[in-house]
Formats: structure tokens, C-alpha cells, sequence
């Protein structure tokens, strides 16, 4: 049995690659989209404010699943334009949008939890808006986005299984894919130690920056 799941092993980590880029790209961007969005939200701006805050309510407010399938299928039979023939980049986009539902509501919070003297300071000293957020705010309000974040990095991780329905093939699909070639449930073994090996990694990774920016507060 031993070396069955050997002789597994290398379609496994192949799979596990494809969870990891996966992970790692929709993130990026979700954060990279995430901070547009909670500025948006905070805007005196009502029309920006109300667009920002309908986006994150939709995307928080509606599975995952049925807006990977949305993107995926649906979008073609809106217009053929819109057809999306990469499963990964259609992965991707949708969890990129999903994340940055998520993250904009921890950005919203990480900053709104600064004392407001912060801004009053920034203003005495003639920042703009823009110099207080990128020189004052958003350094201080790292430390405690982290795990925040490094708990949203996790979820898509794991999350990241729900690609297999569009048959990316991701950790989860490829150990479907041997389980049903080979008869055995056995695989589920090996490929649930390495998300364990995956998860403890990314765990020990952001434990490690958090530790390491909580030296600046």
C-alpha cells in the first residue's frame, strides 16, 4: 500500500502546485483590488460608497460555487464575447473577486481602527489624503491585517478543491481522477496530509510576518 501511494505522489504535488499558484494569484489580486473597495467604501463619494458596499455585499453574500459556475458557464450564454476558454484564469478571476469582497472588509477595519489623532496629525503637518493613507495609515495598519488575511489565505487554500467542478486540475480533481482510475479511496490519505503540509506552511509563513511587523508597533 505504501508504494501505491508513492507511485501516487508525483500527480499529487503536480495538483498541489496548480492549489498553491491558484491560491497565491487570486489573493495578490484580491488584496490589490481590496483596497480600491474599502477606500471606496469609506467615500463621502454616495455613488462610489453605494457601489463599493453593493459589490462587497453581493460577493460575501452569494457562494463561491455558484459564482465560479457563473463565470465559467454562465457568462458565455450571455455573450460568446465573454467566454472564458482558460479554467484556471476563470478559477482565478473568480476567486480573486470573491477574496476581494473579503479583504476589503479587513482593510475598512484595520483602518478605522487607527486612532483619528493619526489623521489630524497627518492633516497638521500638510499630507494629503493620500500621503496620510500611504505614509501613516496603511504601514500601521499592516500588523493587524495579517491575520486577517493570513485566515483568508487559508480558506481559498482549501476552498481552492471547488475548481475540480470545472475540471481544473487542481489537488482535489487529480485525487478524484486516481481514486476512480484505481477503485481505492486509499489516495484521499496522501493528499490530505499534503494540504495539512500546505496549510502548517502558509500557518508558519504568516506567523512569521506577523511576528516580525509586530516588532515595529
Amino acid at each position: 500500500m505504501l508504494q501505491q501511494m508513492i507511485s501516487w505522489l508525483p500527480q499529487l504535488l503536480n495538483g498541489a502546485k496548480t492549489t498553491i499558484l491558484l491560491t497565491i494569484c487570486a489573493v495578490s489580486m484580491g488584496l490589490v483590488l481590496s483596497v480600491f473597495l474599502a477606500l471606496g467604501k469609506m467615500s463621502k463619494n454616495k455613488i462610489i460608497g453605494g457601489l463599493c458596499s453593493a459589490y462587497i455585499f453581493f460577493f460575501r453574500g452569494t457562494p463561491l460555487l455558484m459564482q465560479l459556475y457563473f463565470i465559467y458557464f454562465g457568462l458565455p450564454q450571455i455573450n460568446m464575447a465573454l467566454t472564458i476558454n482558460s479554467r484556471f484564469f476563470a478559477a482565478f478571476l473568480a476567486f480573486a473577486l470573491n477574496s476581494a469582497a473579503y479583504c476589503s472588509e479587513f482593510i475598512r477595519a484595520a483602518i478605522q481602527s487607527i486612532d483619528k489623532g493619526q489623521f489630524e496629525a497627518s492633516k497638521a503637518l500638510g499630507l494629503s489624503n493620500a500621503q496620510t493613507m500611504r505614509l501613516v495609515i496603511f504601514p500601521q495598519s499592516i500588523r493587524r491585517l495579517i491575520p486577517s488575511i493570513a485566515n483568508e489565505f487559508i480558506m481559498v487554500l482549501k476552498d481552492a478543491s471547488l475548481v475540480s467542478i470545472i475540471a481544473l486540475a487542481d489537488l482535489t480533481k487529480v485525487t478524484r481522477a486516481i481514486s476512480s482510475s484505481t477503485g481505492t479511496a486509499l489516495v484521499y490519505i496522501p493528499a490530505m496530509v499534503i494540504y495539512l503540509i500546505m496549510t502548517a506552511f502558509f500557518e508558519f509563513i504568516f506567523r512569521k510576518l506577523e511576528a516580525r511587523f509586530s516588532r515595529y508597533e
